[in-house]
């Protein structure tokens, strides 16, 4: 086991952001986290870096390697992840040309060699060709899959073994959105890397990941393998993401959505937080809060 998250909280403010999430990644395996924007899928990846706002706290435990994260000095913490950004124009420098950002990622993590050879040969790992030449390019002279494409250089520069990617396919058109999802498949297999993918798209990860995590509202609400939660969702939140898919859906009609939002975390909302948007709601709903039991935090699921 690469990485084990157990019983994960944030709490910020005075209110529970993230309660009691979970996640086992493996070497070599992709596990996506997926739910709509405010259900906890990036603060859960930054609690685990340590890189939560000044006031947040954590309870539970994300262990890696024997080493408690949560509480280990900063130094520590970093060693062995790396987290690939949501926004890559934002995340490079943009004054810094691109072989300037790489070789001093890799310096700073005590890279042995010619620099510039290791900066070329990670540009050609992730898919970018004649490297010599892009290295003494800046981030606004690349395309939005290029820049994607460096900003995972500059990770893997760091020899993780622990590789979150955080909606790696923002702002892409939809077959840059496969290449990049079908290169962190490619080098968790290559590098056995552990690839946590976090995502607000359900049906992208079809292909993409071994493992899914659906959260709603700071809480997992289903997890299992992904072709089996895909094609037999247990949870009807999992189901109403599968349905919001605008393919296949008519011209001119209107488009599938889920009703309603994500609540705010100040919410007071007992039971299943879900239920206020539930087209399968009952009384149990309201009033008791489902646990994750057989793959599902559903009392339709688990009587």
């Amino acid at each position: 086991m690469t990485l084990s998250v157990k019983g994960l909280g944030v709490v910020l403010d005075g209110h529970a952001l993230v309660d009691d999430f979970s996640l086992k990644l493996q070497a070599g395996r992709v596990h996506a986290v997926v739910g709509e924007s405010g259900s906890g899928k990036t603060l859960s990846a930054l609690a685990v870096l340590g890189l939560l706002p000044e006031g947040a706290t954590t309870r539970g435990s994300a262990s890696k390697g024997g080493v408690e994260l949560l509480t280990a000095a900063v130094p520590l913490r970093r060693e062995g992840l790396a987290m690939v950004l949501q926004e890559p124009l934002s995340a490079l420098n943009p004054v810094l040309s691109v072989g300037a950002q790489l070789m001093e990622t890799l310096s700073v993590h005590g890279a042995r060699g010619e620099l510039r050879a290791l900066a070329v040969a990670l540009l050609e790992e992730v898919g970018i060709p004649a490297g010599e030449d892009r290295l003494r390019l800046y981030p606004h002279q690349l395309s939005g899959g290029q820049r994607q494409r460096v900003s995972i250089a500059c990770a893997l520069a760091a020899s993780p073994e622990v590789l979150i990617a955080d909606e790696p396919t923002t702002a892409l058109d939809a077959s840059m959105r496969g290449v990049i999802l079908s290169l962190l498949r490619r080098l968790a297999r290559e590098r056995a890397l552990a690839v946590w993918l976090i995502t607000h798209d359900l049906q992208a990860v079809r292909g993409a990941s071994d493992e899914v995590t659906v959260m709603y509202a700071g809480r997992v609400v289903e997890q299992g393998l992904t072709e089996q939660v895909l094609e037999s969702p247990r949870h009807p939140y999992t189901a109403g993401l599968l349905r919001s898919n605008p393919a296949g859906s008519k011209p001119g009609a209107p488009l599938p959505a889920l009703p309603g939002s994500v609540p705010l975390a100040s919410e007071v909302i007992p039971g299943c937080r879900f239920h206020p948007r539930c087209p399968r709601v009952f009384d149990r709903c309201r009033v008791e809060r489902p646990a994750l039991l057989t793959g599902a935090a559903c009392h339709l699921v688990n009587p």
